[in-house]
């Protein structure tokens, strides 16, 4: 799971002071603002999971106009990899530091903050893995997931040892209700493991996925996990049967589809010359115990695994009653929902090395090409390549007619957030946000955009 360089921003825009990061041993919820969302901001409509839905659509009828505004940027403990979700009209947003805050759209002002841990340090993981990371320090990674049955929002917390828990926060209050670990593998190293992708929640279950660290060291192996949002009952997994790598770290994560099941990408795994291992793989699974179903891998995955160049960087794409899936080698790939095996697509597509989640709405998808996100337009057995916007990388949303795309185009200044035609891919406006993370992304609720930043949130709205 060898992931792409990043280099590293100009300092953030000036922001808000939120919260000490004095760190604890069991979790605290912080002192709590009881006040409403800001009046200009409310009835903001619910932003539950990565990319808003359970099919990681990212699409919200929101209607962006030009020109952007920065209209503030909070100062949190730590990075913010994951996307900001808004519920019930507050943002809520977790660090690389282990706290959970939920915060003021209109002010970025801290209503609650919980911290769950002492994160994993440097030294920690490189005593370990020596040579091998990109995140320091490492706590709260994947995009939390917010389940409105239970009230509850869910994140997976990496602590120093490198422990992965679940945990299960009142998305009003902060307070703790539950929490679990998932490192169900006994015989991997944990402190090898890496929890990057956005959790999920459909079915009454909550999915947490598993991969490497940068640099794809020691001994894990990718695999996801279903637990009811209860807490209560069985953590069920599925494991890729490769006798090590296939991490499961896509930044977009699981994805629903049509049929209900559930789709997972893997990266590339042990095998480079035998029998295929499941690694290099979409695979789709049943929704409580995450039984194998279905499955498919490009007929190069020998070459994909030898060359790093596997599917695993993307997630999957249910669009018009198929399956989208693109990967490292830049070969993106149409499926039937009843995914067939080794070199089962319909069609495929060159030109898009695929890193984070994709957008769509109808027939059109916006993928997140590293080299320029593209428009793709899918039919029932074919697809084609619309606009495309060269060194725009990031993972695109749709906000009724338009692209918002969070994105650092030159590796070197503060990162921007971009406002685009989706009809014809013109650049409508831009946004300063400050330095953003690795694989960025947004969230968009009525006119107000959300990103997460090296140092905490950024809030930008349209006109």
């Amino acid at each position: 799971m060898r992931r792409l360089a990043v280099a590293v921003l100009a300092p953030a825009l000036g922001g808000l002071l939120a919260a000490s990061s004095c760190a604890v041993s069991q979790p605290r919820v912080a002192a709590q603002d009881q006040s409403h969302p800001a009046a200009n901001v409310t009835g903001l409509s619910t932003w539950p999971t990565y990319h808003r839905t359970a099919d990681r659509a990212g699409f919200a009828k929101s209607r962006f106009h030009a020109p952007l505004r920065a209209t503030w940027s909070a100062a949190l403990d730590g990075a913010v990899y994951g996307e900001p979700l808004v519920v019930h009209g507050w943002v809520i947003a977790a660090t690389e530091r282990d706290s959970v805050y939920q915060l003021d759209p209109g002010t970025g002002q801290v209503r609650w903050r919980t911290h769950l841990g002492r994160p994993a340090s440097e030294i920690n993981i490189r005593n370990d893995q020596p040579g091998c990371g990109d995140i320091f320090p490492l706590g709260i990674t994947g995009t939390p997931a917010y389940d409105a049955k239970t009230g509850s929002v869910f994140v997976v917390a990496e602590t120093h040892g490198g422990h992965h828990t679940l945990w299960a926060l009142n998305a009003a209050t902060g307070e703790t209700r539950w929490h679990r670990s998932m490192d169900v593998l006994k015989h991997r190293d944990r402190l090898a493991e890496q929890q990057r992708a956005a959790l999920l929640v459909s079915h009454g279950r909550v999915y947490t996925q598993y991969g490497g660290l940068s640099g794809d060291c020691g001994d894990y192996v990718g695999y996801i996990t279903s637990t009811s949002v209860t807490g209560k009952g069985k953590t069920y997994h599925y494991a890729v049967p490769t006798k090590r790598g296939a991490g499961m770290w896509s930044p977009a994560g699981a994805a629903v589809g049509p049929n209900g099941h559930i789709y997972v990408a893997a990266g590339n795994g042990a095998e480079r010359y035998g029998m295929w291992d499941k690694s290099d793989s979409l695979t789709e699974l049943t929704p409580k115990k995450l039984h194998r179903v279905g499955i498919f891998a490009p007929s190069v995955w020998r070459s994909d695994n030898r060359k790093d160049l596997d599917l695993g960087s993307a997630s999957a794409v249910p669009v018009a009653g198929r399956i989208v899936i693109a990967g490292k080698r830049g070969t993106v790939y149409l499926l039937r929902q009843k995914l067939g095996g080794i070199g089962r697509q319909l069609a495929v597509l060159h030109g898009c090395p695929a890193f984070g989640g994709a957008a769509h709405v109808r027939n059109i998808v916006v993928m997140p090409c590293h080299d320029g996100i593209r428009k793709l337009i899918v039919h029932h057995n074919s697809m084609h390549w619309g606009w495309r916007i060269s060194g725009s990388y990031g993972s695109p949303i749709i906000a009724g007619h338009k692209v918002l795309l969070a994105h650092d185009p030159t590796g070197g200044t503060p990162g921007l957030l971009s406002l685009i035609s989706l009809r014809t891919g013109r650049v409508l406006s831009t946004a300063l946000t400050g330095p953003q993370t690795h694989f960025p992304s947004t969230t968009a609720v009525g006119d107000h955009a959300f990103v997460g930043t090296t140092k905490g949130v950024s809030a930008v709205r349209g006109s």
